[in-house]
């Protein structure tokens, strides 16, 4: 007689037991990778997000150290040039703000490095390792000061920003100078000759300018002088130089009107034209560039999106077309670089979150390194897979599909349908289990869980990210329908018991299928969603973005189709029991947009509405108990409506006796 050791089944509280790589860097010489891996925070300390802990893998020994444990919060990871040293940044004991600091590779205590006035949000060091370049502000004027001081505190709305100022800090002598003023740099890189910095600039610090309005200069770091060297097509996202120091290859969008930041770039920096010659090499690339770095002089080497996998790939300067490194299907990858011969990554899959792991240039056979959850060993998992189906127009539409636990051929389940946010963003066949996706929380409950790339999505080339435009919840909502339909068509879903929930973009959709459609949803969960696009174009912090890469047009210029294409013009016939959920914080999506959601539902229609608001909280969760609060909130919601037995027309207790130690 066998005895089985039964698998454990996945529960919320589970969820916010998971570790994972938050981030690494590579030795300069390859033998050492320096992580950062999450510490889940404790119910019992106060409200917040995760800790973070530094580790060194030692590539040959195959061991881990530990360097810094406990409840700290690091991030911005570097090694040292002489590879004995670890940077980071963080604010630790009684610090003000957040500074450099640095700790020996084989252990011992951490000293601050540098001493900004005000916080660092981003650093290198030079080449040559005497000194670093950081990013940070001047903070008050000192008549604002003198105002603070005698209690008037107006604020001026978008007129008081900070400039983000390049700071270079001489580490000998402990002193700093400021490099650049009235302008802001959002990031930077030293070449690796030590003679140039690039950096992504913009005349204000607003989300807005972040977002659209950024281009490539090269800062004098004698004198701070700034000299364009590209005319940017359309949003940035990161760059990388080449080893030699004469081309800049970066990611960016192909024009103003480009959702996403996909597409590779380079350009020669000492051509002589005025802004360089710049080669896109991804014109016809059915994917979305991610991450980027460099092989040799000569090839650079690419992370992508591709339908729902991720890649990593080779191109040459001269050639066309580039060669696959790591191949689909292997895991999702997060962040990569290359030192040393070596491509260190971080990745998931659908049993993990994100781990360690190299990868062979010349094979792309793939080596996990670290197991931060040894846990996980004692669960089941469902089973997850791409799906693609054809939309109405016959456009090819694909996404990722998680079964229920034990699911059973011919049987009908309830479905809750994810949305993702962006829509420039794509939903990966990887790790899919957080606080705001559910995954295999959701399967382990009898759910299928649906989570199309619906037209709009990264992942599938410009042409397709594009399609939306001037189009919001047009196609593109008929692509998820089309997907539910297809579930249904095969026997799979039963159509009385369809959920739908996101959040931001997601959770307009969510708030779209409770009004507009709402014969289709049986309950809907619509998290720092859109209700209203005539008010969200006026009060969010992103208006250019929105307009240029959404819109095409400004609501004055059609406030028919702006009203057309809002949840609240529909709210009043809405049946669909709607939870709604929104950060009392949020600069991106007004918690209005959720107020006039919830109050025109309240008002006149006959669906079950509640409106939940988490202070302290912005364009999505950060505390630990507002994510635990929303996992559990939602799911109860969805088992209320498209499980139980109880009257539809009626409400869940609001109180939630959450399982915490």
């Amino acid at each position: 007689m066998f005895i089985v050791a039964q698998q454990k089944t996945w529960t919320p509280s589970d969820v916010m037991k998971i570790s994972q790589v938050a981030e690494f860097s590579t030795a300069p010489d390859g033998n050492k990778i320096a992580f950062i891996k999450t510490l889940p925070r404790e119910f019992s300390d106060k409200p917040g997000a995760d800790y973070r802990e530094l580790y060194v893998y030692d590539v040959q020994s195959q061991k881990i150290n530990s360097l810094i444990s406990g409840k700290n919060s690091l991030s911005s990871i570097k090694w040292g040039v002489d590879g004995k040293s670890i940077y980071f940044l963080a604010r630790l004991g009684d610090a003000k703000s957040t500074q450099v600091y640095s700790i020996s590779s084989s252990g011992g205590s951490s000293k601050v490095v540098t001493s900004s006035t005000n916080s660092i949000s981003q650093y290198q060091l030079h080449p040559n390792g005497n000194s670093i370049s950081y990013i940070s502000t001047e903070g008050h004027t000192t008549k604002k000061k003198a105002l603070l001081d005698k209690g008037f505190d107006a604020e001026f709305y978008e007129e008081e920003y900070f400039d983000l100022n390049l700071y270079i800090h001489d580490i000998k002598s402990n002193e700093a100078k400021r490099l650049t003023t009235g302008f802001s740099v959002f990031d930077f890189s030293w070449s690796p000759d030590g003679h140039h910095i690039a950096a992504f600039i913009a005349n204000k610090n607003l989300v807005d300018d972040s977002y659209m309005y950024k281009n490539i200069f090269l800062v004098n770091p004698e004198n701070g002088l700034k000299t364009r060297i590209v005319e940017t097509p359309g949003k940035l996202s990161s760059m990388a130089w080449s080893p030699d120091s004469k081309h800049l290859a970066f990611i960016a969008g192909v024009d103003v009107n480009d959702p996403v930041s996909g597409s590779l770039f380079s350009v020669e920096v000492n051509n002589p034209k005025p802004f360089g010659e710049l080669r896109n090499y991804t014109k016809d690339f059915i994917g979305s560039v991610t991450g980027i770095d460099w092989l040799d002089n000569e090839t650079i080497i690419y992370s992508s999106e591709e339908s729902v996998y991720n890649t990593i790939r080779k191109q040459k300067l001269n050639d066309d077309k580039s060669e696959l490194i790591l191949h689909p299907g292997k895991s999702a990858v997060t962040r990569f670089e290359f030192a040393n011969n070596k491509i260190v990554m971080s990745g998931n899959t659908a049993q993990h979150p994100n781990e360690l792991f190299s990868l062979d240039v010349k094979d792309g056979s793939l080596k996990r390194l670290t197991f931060s959850n040894e846990w996980m060993n004692d669960f089941k998992f469902s089973k997850q897979e791409k799906i693609s189906y054809k939309a109405k127009d016959g456009l090819q539409i694909e996404g990722v599909l998680i079964y229920p636990l034990d699911y059973t051929e011919g049987t009908r389940y309830p479905l809750i349908t994810y949305i993702h946010g962006g829509p420039e963003a794509s939903v990966s066949d990887g790790w899919l289990t957080g606080y705001g996706s559910w995954g295999q929380v959701a399967s382990a409950k009898g759910y299928f869980l649906f989570a199309p790339n619906y037209r709009a999505s990264s992942g599938r080339g410009v042409e397709f990210s594009k399609m939306d435009r001037g189009d919001l919840v047009g196609a593109e909502f008929e692509d998820v329908i089309d997907g539910i339909d297809y579930l249904i068509g095969n026997g799979m879903v039963d159509k009385n018991k369809v959920g739908i929930g996101g959040g931001s973009y997601g959770g307009y959709f969510s708030a779209w299928g409770a009004t507009k459609y709402t014969d289709r949803f049986a309950a809907a969960v619509t998290f720092v969603g859109v209700s209203n696009q005539i008010s969200k174009a006026h009060t969010t912090d992103i208006p250019f973005e929105d307009y240029a890469v959404h819109w095409g047009i400004w609501p004055f210029e059609n406030f028919e189709l702006y009203l057309d294409r809002s949840p609240v013009k529909y709210a009043h016939k809405s049946k669909t029991p709607t939870l709604i959920l929104h950060g009392k914080e949020d600069p991106r999506v007004h918690p209005a947009q959720s107020l006039e959601l919830y109050r025109i539902m309240k008002l006149h229609s006959k669906a079950p509405v509640r409106l939940v608001l988490y202070p302290g909280e912005g364009h999505g969760n950060r505390k630990n108990t507002s994510r635990y609060d929303y996992l559990v909130r939602t799911l109860e919601w969805f088992d209320y409506y498209l499980k139980s037995d109880k009257p539809k027309n009626s409400i869940p207790e609001k109180y939630i006796d959450f399982d915490v130690e």
